[in-house]
């Protein structure tokens, strides 16, 4: 027994004394290096993209104020064939451009020059846009222009309406304006209707194919406007002087009123007008007011570009009570989706206007992110646009 017990305790002896040697020896050696992570350390994060850089109208943008943002979103008017006044006028309201009427061509191609030039106003890179109703024939304020009209395109074919809008737009160019509200995008074969004498097609296919053309035919001469969305062809009655009603389904305009729309899009129309014409079935209120409207223009036909209003004082002079106040007409139109409100008379003084507007943005009538937008895209068209302006 105890020659079991001394065996035991040598063992355990010479146990301890190999483990204290082990432990020497591992002291001895330089401590062993981390394992290299073949992942990122969390502690790392990405370098950010450079931002990319910033336009001339953006960082015109940047510093305008609310005030400024939203004079931005008018074209305005006033009477007279002097370039200074004009020039003046249009800008000591801050106006994001002017729309010029038969009382404002002066006699001779020259003295059109030196107004359209004072509208422009000093900003070559960031002109003011100076619009201008060319459509042709009846609807014309440069009276020099006897090139065919939708009167005689509807009735010809597609290339007659090329060359009559590339002519119509080289001349619009010619004398400094930037902005043709010359296409006629309505459609209809009803010869008692307001607006058919216009159309440049009675079925919505050669409408389509002949508002594509006028439009690829300006490219590069002026900047395209179509007129009047969703169509004033639904309806005989006159929108200068009453709100036309239609009590077509949405699936009825899709089928009739749309496609010329459509295809003035694709083709790279940069903007759009909306009608004072109530399509009952779709909405209770104008399309020129119509959230609804707005929506489908943008999400539907995919439109990116400017949305302005026809003339304002319609709503006025159609008689409806509900549209007697310019200011609230104002707030509902940029509250539904307009960019720009078009002014050829205004009962109210600009300043009082621009105020009104301001203030239902301060108490949420009007999303400021919405003006911010708008004059965004006011922004990019001004931009675009001085790069047409040859004289």
């Amino acid at each position: 027994m105890k020659r079991v017990l001394s065996i035991t305790v040598c063992v355990v002896g010479v146990v301890a004394i190999g483990a204290a040697v082990w432990l020497w020896l591992r002291a001895q050696q330089p401590p062993a290096a981390p394992p290299v992570s073949t992942t990122p350390s969390k502690t790392e994060t990405p370098k950010p993209a450079p931002p990319p850089p910033s336009s001339y109208e953006d960082t015109v943008l940047a510093k305008m104020s609310l005030r400024e943002k939203v004079a931005s979103l008018l074209m305005l008017n006033t009477p007279g064939t002097d370039a200074a006044v004009l020039g003046q006028y249009v800008s000591q309201y801050g106006a994001g451009g002017f729309i010029v009427m038969g009382n404002n061509v002066p006699v001779g191609d020259e003295q059109m020059r030196s107004v359209s030039a004072a509208l422009r106003g000093d900003d070559k890179k960031l002109p003011r846009l100076v619009g201008i109703d060319q459509e042709g024939g009846t609807v014309r304020r440069l009276m020099g222009d006897t090139y065919a009209s939708a009167l005689t395109l509807k009735n010809q074919p597609v290339d007659a309406t090329t060359q009559a809008f590339a002519a119509r737009s080289a001349m619009v160019q010619s004398v400094g304006a930037t902005l043709n509200f010359g296409i006629i995008a309505d459609t209809t074969a009803n010869p008692a209707s307001f607006i058919y004498d216009r159309v440049l097609g009675t079925t919505p296919q050669t409408a389509a194919d002949r508002v594509a053309a006028a439009v690829k035919a300006s490219e590069g001469k002026t900047l395209t406007t179509l007129k009047h969305f969703p169509g004033h062809g639904e309806t005989t009655a006159d929108s200068h002087i009453s709100i036309p009603t239609t009590a077509i389904s949405l699936s009825e305009w899709q089928a009739r009123d749309k496609p010329p729309f459509q295809a003035g899009i694709t083709a790279g129309a940069d903007v759009i007008m909306t009608g004072h014409l109530r399509y009952s079935a779709v909405d209770a209120a104008p399309a020129s007011l119509s959230a609804k409207w707005h929506g489908i223009l943008r999400d539907e036909l995919g439109f990116k570009g400017v949305i302005i209003t026809d003339a304002m004082g319609m709503l006025q002079a159609s008689g409806d009570a509900a549209y007697s106040d310019p200011i609230q007409n104002a707030v509902m139109a940029l509250a539904a989706g307009n960019d720009m409100l078009l002014y050829v008379t205004l009962s109210i003084d600009p300043n009082q206007l621009i105020d009104g507007i301001v203030a239902a943005v301060n108490d949420g009538r009007i999303k400021q992110a919405s003006v911010n937008d708008s004059a965004k895209r006011v922004m990019t068209l001004r931009a675009k646009s001085a790069g047409l302006v040859t004289n």
